[in-house]
């Protein structure tokens, strides 16, 4: 049975390319058929890891004849929709950008009233449950799993602004719609892990590196609110859904996550995601055990030269403490992202490599 690899590199690297660059590098469309044509979403899926392998191959990523697998989702490319879907979004498809919720907006007497839905009915999962069934039927296994999302991005897509308005008016109404969408993240990640072994490594292709089954929170929107507001509304959330579901982690793209690390350490966190412009030295002193996802950022990837990009890389290494959990990665770089750029990242990384062997 083909399976998604699990890799134990010291000091492991991994690239994400944004849609744009995928369209202009390698022609793929990022209309509804990426996303829902099963034969499609098979044949971008081998593309993919060909080009990855073809420009990047000596840095491990890729393969050099990779062969078609049943895969439900791609691993490949980060954006989610599936959640505010299920919470009613339309949703907007682009050739050559991430797939877009439209927000609602509801009232409050909606929010209140909000129930949750029944994903295994609901599109778009009942349409992929329908695929997976169909793939594991003919191939006798499915691979690849979905992004799931967060708390405050999908409520975001529903409530508006309203949302954090009531973090100080309506707390009450807030931690309701919070747990709501945080067991129908839990509900939804759990059922794509029992189906592919996976269900989070199109948020973040780091939890391949770690632990392929971890499920990984994407925590974007926090840095929108204080880290009083994070800690007495969200953090009881989050840690409802870590009982539900481990290994646990967190994707915190913000340049902030040193203001919220301590409030972090109260999960039993696997990983955290280290956003561009965290202080990672504080960030490491208050998750001394969690293993470090340090992110490089993709604007300065695509307009900086080679070596600004080494010694970015450089500072985030020497302030992460012992390397043995830690890894590097750059996520969302456009097209024209120089190729220099990502070599000079990685031949610190390499330098790095051979201090800790």
């Amino acid at each position: 049975m083909d399976t998604l690899p699990q890799a134990n590199t010291f000091l492991p690297v991994e690239l994400v390319f944004n849609p744009n660059w995928w369209y202009h590098t390698a022609g793929i469309s990022f209309d509804e058929s990426f996303y829902f044509d099963p034969q499609k979403r098979i044949e971008n899926d081998v593309i993919m890891r060909r080009v990855l392998y073809e420009r990047y191959g000596d840095m491990g990523l890729g393969e050099p004849d990779p062969q078609p697998r049943p895969i439900i989702g791609s691993v490949h490319v980060a954006g989610g929709f599936v959640i505010p879907a299920l919470l009613g979004c339309e949703i907007w498809f682009e050739k050559n950008a991430a797939p877009q919720p439209l927000p609602i907006d509801l009232t409050p007497e909606q929010v209140d009233a909000l129930e949750k839905p029944d994903f295994r009915t609901t599109w778009p999962m009942n349409v992929f449950i329908e695929q997976m069934d169909a793939l594991e039927a003919e191939w006798g296994y499915v691979v690849g799993d979905m992004n799931t999302d967060g708390l405050l991005n999908s409520a975001y897509h529903i409530y508006g602004q309203h949302l954090y308005l009531d973090f100080y008016k309506a707390p009450q109404r807030v931690e309701r719609l919070l747990n709501l969408i945080g067991d129908l993240i839990v509900d939804v990640a759990l059922y794509l892990r029992e189906r592919t072994g996976s269900c989070s490594i199109s948020v973040n292709r780091m939890v391949e590196h770690v632990n392929s089954a971890m499920f990984f929170h994407a925590n974007c929107s926090v840095q929108m609110i204080s880290p009083e507001s994070y800690r007495t509304l969200h953090l009881p959330v989050e840690k409802r859904m870590a009982e539900r579901i481990q290994p646990y982690g967190i994707h915190h793209c913000g340049d902030n996550l040193h203001k919220v690390a301590s409030a972090y350490a109260e999960l039993p966190l696997t990983m955290v995601g280290v956003g561009w412009g965290s202080d990672v030295a504080q960030v490491r002193e208050a998750l001394p055990d969690v293993f470090l996802n340090l992110r490089l950022s993709p604007i300065r990837m695509l307009q900086q030269s080679p070596k600004e990009i080494a010694e970015d890389t450089e500072k985030l290494l020497r302030a992460a403490g012992p390397l043995d959990k830690v890894g590097v990665c750059c996520i969302n770089m456009d097209y024209g992202t120089p190729d220099d750029n990502i070599f000079a990242m990685y031949e610190v990384v390499e330098r790095y490599r051979r201090y800790g062997a």
